[in-house]
């Protein structure tokens, strides 16, 4: 089987050299922020989204944008670059302007990470507003669209007037994708597709919407050369979990979590193991897929 195309990189730094955007980082305590980590221990130049606005509503509160940057810069290879820039996903024109300054400021991006989220000012159905339905949608759906579609546009693929558009074509596969496939795509859901989540309707729909369309949206992009997979991280305690700063009930949740396999929350490192190992040459087989990384808390 033939290497892919990056596969001479050292073993112990698959990902050296190559560039990636992590959205939805701007705290120490948040998945995005591991994930970022753990990407820059892996020889990658990374350059990271935030909007701390976000995080100055809810209970946890925002974190000193300083203190994550030089988290992430103290985690990079010898030689590998960082950048970062704020934005508001809910703007429609916020997905390119991240993409392009990602790409002026590292070279080309072969790795996104969508993990931003609006989250707050949800409710019951019977809550619902066009206005609280709107901004999870633009932030939380959309944007992620916007900024796949954005990224996938570095990559040459069919040419435009062979571009797939009509109803149930699927695109032509232009070559074998172990030498081809040299982009990477994850995006973040939630786990509404596991049970219920109670008040939080606008949330979970716009979650609900991105695990939906993966398979589409995979298929299309692997014309391009580009794998993209789901990541339901579970329960991760980022803040919203912590007995002085939750945003729910706590006590049904500590009974329950106490019975889980592993007895406790997942931590952002958790999930970001996973997220680390798919945007690796060694998950080139592994697409469209919407995979859950929770401890075995549905169990």
């Amino acid at each position: 089987m033939p290497p892919s195309a990056a596969s001479a990189a050292p073993l112990d730094l698959p990902l050296l050299g190559r560039g990636m955007i992590v959205t939805g980082v701007s705290r120490r305590r948040g998945i995005g922020f591991a994930v970022a980590v753990r990407l820059a221990e892996l020889g990658a130049n990374v350059i990271i989204h935030h909007y701390s606005p976000n995080d100055a509503e809810q209970p946890w509160g925002a974190d000193d944008l300083d203190e994550v940057r030089t988290g992430i810069r103290s985690a990079l290879v010898d030689g590998a670059r960082f950048g970062d820039l704020g934005a508001d996903m809910a703007d429609p024109l916020a997905p390119a302007r991240v993409v392009d300054a990602a790409v002026a400021a590292i070279g080309p991006v072969r790795i996104l990470v969508s993990n931003h989220a609006k989250s707050g000012g949800d409710g019951s159905l019977l809550d619902m507003t066009p206005d609280s339905l709107d901004i999870h949608w633009q932030v939380n759906t959309r944007s992620t669209l916007l900024l796949t579609r954005h990224f996938a546009e570095q990559f040459s693929g069919a040419a435009a007037g062979e571009r797939t558009t009509a109803p149930g074509v699927r695109p032509a596969s232009l070559r074998p994708l172990d030498e081809f496939a040299t982009g990477r795509v994850i995006w973040t859901t939630s786990g509404q597709h596991d049970g219920p989540m109670p008040g939080e309707v606008a949330y979970a729909t716009s979650m609900a919407a991105l695990a939906g369309i993966t398979a589409t949206v995979a298929s299309e992009l692997l014309d391009r050369g580009i794998l993209l997979n789901t990541v339901n991280p579970g329960p991760v305690n980022t803040g919203y979990l912590d007995l002085d700063t939750p945003d729910r009930p706590l006590d049904d949740l500590l009974a329950h979590i106490a019975t889980t396999p592993f007895g406790r929350f997942g931590q952002p490192i958790d999930p970001a193991r996973l997220i680390s190992w798919l945007v690796t040459d060694e998950a080139r087989w592994i697409v469209g897929q919407v995979l859950t990384t929770d401890g075995g808390f549905r169990l």
